[in-house]
């Protein structure tokens, strides 16, 4: 039996009981397994990013320096995202919006926000806004994957309650019951992770530059409209969830965007990588 003082966590249909602490003590510090998992998964995608970037004729020099400038962009806007559709917990004190070490960031915000970066850097280097985003997403994808998992440490961003197989327990330390809930974090943790793999293999082939791109909009929106829809901590507008409604549109664009691609002709000379070597 594992020590209760965190709130355990199980998935009862696997026999899983675990109890992972929130945090590790490094003097007077305490060090977060959240930005742990985090920073985790930027690296796992920065060494993707690398190793596969003069595919998309880049170089890896513009991966590591991409990073340095998406980064700020991407933690800043996520935290905007988060606080314009939560404004009523930081009215009635303001700058407690910048008390960013106490939680309240938003993924799609994040997504937001290193889109812009990108375009910045992009325009800065003379490099091809498109190209550069097929690598960047799938690089998404990665830290997305990996990145949920930060989600498991601290106990949140899981959905309604539910007896389904998939069920995930959480042990309540005031009142001493298991309660039972979708792991929603579990479920898009592995979409991604499945949607990473997918489009490995399309970017190999990919015909023209923005494909990858395109289908990492579809397929992350895709599912994240399904996922957001059973998850209790959505930003709401109004009675929609912000979240799922962007999800849902971006899409439905992406797909028609893919779809009128499908028919239209495309020349391999154009794709930037095939460009960047006659140069």
């Amino acid at each position: 039996m594992y020590p209760r003082d965190y709130g355990a966590i199980s998935f009862p249909a696997l026999g899983i009981e675990v109890n992972p602490p929130r945090s590790i003590a490094l003097g007077p510090m305490n060090i977060y397994f959240y930005g742990i998992v985090i920073a985790a998964g930027l690296l796992l995608a920065a060494l993707y990013c690398s190793r596969r970037s003069r595919e998309f004729g880049l170089t890896e020099d513009h991966v590591f320096d991409g990073i340095l400038w998406v980064t700020p962009f991407a933690i800043v806007c996520a935290r905007i995202y988060y606080v314009a559709f939560s404004w009523q917990d930081y009215a009635a004190n303001p700058i407690s919006v910048l008390y960013i070490w106490e939680g309240g960031i938003a993924i799609y915000g994040g997504i937001l926000g290193a889109i812009a970066g990108i375009v910045v850097f992009s325009r800065i280097k003379k490099l091809d806004l498109a190209a550069v985003l097929d690598l960047v997403s799938l690089g998404f994808l990665i830290g997305q994957s990996a990145g949920r998992w930060g989600n498991f440490f601290n106990r949140e961003a899981f959905g309604a309650a539910t007896e389904a197989f998939t069920r995930m327990g959480l042990y309540n330390t005031r009142t001493g019951a298991w309660e039972y809930y979708h792991p929603t974090f579990l479920y898009e943790s592995v979409w991604n992770l499945v949607g990473f793999v997918l489009l490995h293999f399309l970017s190999r082939r990919r015909r023209y530059d923005g494909q990858v791109a395109l289908s990492y909009v579809a397929w992350y929106g895709l599912g994240r409209a399904i996922i957001e829809g059973l998850r209790m901590d959505s930003l709401y507008w109004g009675p929609f969830r912000v979240s799922q409604v962007l999800a849902a549109v971006s899409c439905v664009a992406a797909t028609a965007v893919l779809m009128v691609n499908a028919f239209r002709p495309h020349d391999p000379e154009k794709l930037f990588v095939n460009q960047a070597k006659q140069a």
